[in-house]
């Protein structure tokens, strides 16, 4: 008999199931795309019943295709897209309406209020966060206030919210388990991160009764039993994170000063800061990183709304590649310095300017500008955002010691060692990139018992290639001040990197 752990990792673009053996090594995995939808400028939407067919289909076609009848799953994980939010009723377990994904925007204005009202410090001191359209609490209100009859039926507590992890736990285990993990719980702005527990006072500011809110567990614990679905029945869900926190967890950043940048969607730098939550001066986000037996441990994260999504846009919006992988040979003929700077704020600015109106832009075409250049410029993006980042955490006196990279853009070794050259730091690709999926694996394997403790999962990390800046301090520093001038020229107000 052979044993596996499976790991579902419900991402913004996709919903993928993979097969890891207890070793940490991929033995089967399935990814089903769903759409994405845009009603209005500045929103995006899901179907939860698209997340939930396409998670239901690759966790079918994953366990038919690599299970065989001799053996076992001992346990399930859970990593998601964070702060998307879903409301459903909890006796029919319809949604009452679409979920309002983490980039969605709609909320800008009354946030702009809040914080004209000076309730940002209040909000930050409790939970880390800053008040912005991207967190969970201000969709939730938004949901309660525009769909007819909602808030009067959350008020008698027939309705529950969610992150999507616990949207799909809630459907795995048949209404039986209405929970989240404190990882998740941080990025709703409902929850006090120092008390580790939902804030009363947060929910009468935004107007969320309690009854909808889902009960906070550990990281690794028993989430609940499967039920009613085929071969998965009766395995236990034992392991939750939010897709960063899993990815800093997969990478085995267990120590102080340890980072990890992932690059899909979007783009989060996230470092280990230990047992006790920093306050960044530069607009960071104090989040928790995992919580394991009830001791959280904390991080200092930096978000970035677009990145891999850039390229998505050059392939599907503008046309001009076909596939990804094309970016690269594409890179490798053009000049760093070809004087195009691509900035994709499509859905505002993320950390560390945290600028909701910006909108994207792309600067310095010429007559000689052509595909090359401006895929060369999505690509670099990225990087430049990164660095904003790393330029905040400096700022705050925690320049990361070591930088672990992992998503779908960092099979790119163009752009990896474009990253390192404009951080001026090396930058390790480790050789398991699908980190998000095997740190919720890792979680629900600590939990079972498969693994002793954290140190024996840090030994099992393995480095595939470093890349080492090559680049001089002076193009560096020239390069980065061409796209810190394009960035200003899209601010809508005073807020900055500076």
């Amino acid at each position: 008999m052979t044993q596996f752990i499976l790991s579902i990792d419900q991402g913004t673009t996709s919903s993928r199931a993979i097969l890891f053996t207890l070793k940490g090594t991929i033995h089967a995995s399935s990814q089903q795309e769903f759409p994405q939808h845009f009603p209005a400028s500045g929103w995006v939407e899901h179907d939860p019943e698209d997340i939930w067919r396409t998670v239901k289909e690759a966790c079918a076609e994953v366990m038919q295709r690599g299970c065989g009848d001799n053996d076992e799953v001992v346990a399930v994980g859970i990593s998601n897209q964070r702060e998307t939010t879903v409301l459903w009723d909890r006796a029919t377990n319809e949604v009452v309406y679409p979920a309002i994904v983490w980039q969605d925007r709609r909320t800008a204005d009354w946030c702009e209020t809040l914080k004209q009202q000076h309730l940002e410090p209040l909000v930050s001191s409790k939970t880390g966060l800053l008040i912005d359209p991207y967190f969970s609490a201000t969709k939730i209100r938004w949901v309660l206030d525009n769909v007819p009859g909602a808030r009067e039926r959350a008020e008698k507590g027939e309705l529950a919210f969610g992150t999507i992890d616990s949207f799909l736990l809630w459907r795995l285990t048949g209404g039986k388990a209405h929970r989240t993990d404190a990882t998740n719980a941080s990025r709703t702005m409902l929850f006090n991160i120092h008390k580790q527990e939902w804030d009363q006072e947060l929910l009468e500011l935004f107007g969320i009764p309690d009854s909808l809110l889902p009960e906070v567990m550990d990281s690794a614990a028993d989430f609940g039993q499967i039920e009613g679905h085929g071969r998965l029945d009766g395995i236990s869900v034992l392991g939750i994170a939010g897709d960063q926190q899993a990815a800093l967890f997969g990478q085995t950043c267990f120590k102080n000063g340890m980072a990890k940048s992932t690059y899909g969607t979007g783009c989060f730098l996230i470092m280990n800061t230990g047992d006790k939550p920093l306050v960044s001066e530069h607009r960071l986000l104090t989040t928790v990183a995992y919580r394991l037996k009830g001791k959280p441990t904390y991080a200092l994260e930096g978000s970035i709304f677009i990145a891999g999504a850039a390229i998505q846009w050059l392939r599907d919006g503008l046309q001009l590649i076909s596939n990804a992988s094309e970016t690269e040979p594409l890179a490798e003929g053009t000049s760093v310095d070809h004087g195009v700077y691509l900035v994709p704020a499509f859905t505002g600015l993320g950390a560390p300017y945290w600028d909701p109106n910006a909108r994207g832009a792309i600067f310095g075409l010429t007559r000689d500008t052509g595909i090359k250049e401006i895929v060369t410029a999505g690509l670099q993006s990225v990087c430049y955002q990164t660095k904003d980042l790393q330029k905040a955490m400096e700022k705050d006196g925690l320049r990361p010691i070591t930088l672990r990279v992992d998503g779908g853009m960092v099979a790119n070794n163009w752009v990896l060692q474009f990253l390192a050259d404009i951080l001026g730091a090396p930058v390790d690709r480790p050789k398991m990139v699908e980190t998000t999926a095997l740190g919720a694996a890792y979680l629900a394997g600590l939990q079972a018992g498969v693994y002793e403790s954290l140190d024996t999962l840090q030994e099992a990390w393995q480095c595939d290639r470093r890349f080492e800046p090559q680049m001089s301090k002076q193009k560096r520093d020239e390069l980065y001040a061409g796209w810190y001038a394009a960035v200003a020229k899209l601010q809508s107000g005073p807020q900055s990197a500076k």
